[in-house]
């Protein structure tokens, strides 16, 4: 029996060692730099993807804990169990809504798996109260040098289900 738990400890530790992003979204995915606000293109935040979405509600990337959640419901953040720090910010300059438009369905402090629900959004209103619906997922630790990260490509995505980015410790 020792020897079967030791194997799963190390198929564990193997798994462990990178976190696959799902598009928070249906929609086309893409790459960072086209998202039309600098401080996301640029990568001031941090490494990321983004999703042009097509549906009405926004999924977790991640599976982890949720560790932020912006007052105007337009923000998310999830902690994973390695440590990477993912933001979901749902459109650009959305925080000027104050909230109208989104529907909250978690809160700070609740465990959520790769797909569960975050917010549901009236994509007419985002639409024609925001200069941009595209939803940056930005890797936010701060040190980028501390992964390695796999942009998996441009193209219509599904929701919960296509891998968008693979983030590994470096």
């Amino acid at each position: 029996m020792g020897l079967f738990f030791n194997k799963k400890k190390k198929e564990e530790a193997v798994a462990s060692l990178y976190e696959e992003l799902v598009a928070v979204a249906d929609g086309k995915v893409l790459p960072i730099s086209e998202v039309p606000d600098p401080v996301f293109a640029e990568k001031m935040m941090g490494e990321g993807f983004a999703i042009d979405p097509t549906s009405d509600v926004i999924v977790s990337p991640i599976s982890g804990t949720l560790v932020q959640v912006a007052d105007t419901l337009h923000a998310y953040g999830i902690q994973s169990d390695l440590g990477v720090e993912v933001l979901v910010h749902v459109g650009l300059d959305t925080v000027n809504l104050q909230g109208k438009g989104f529907e909250a369905k978690v809160k700070i402090g609740d465990a959520v798996k790769k797909g569960d629900p975050l917010v549901k959004i009236d994509r007419e209103y985002l639409i024609a109260n925001a200069p941009s619906i595209v939803i940056p997922v930005i890797v936010t630790n701060g040190n980028m040098e501390a992964y390695n990260y796999d942009f998996k490509g441009s193209g219509n995505a599904v929701a919960g289900e296509t891998v968008a980015m693979v983030v590994s410790k470096a």
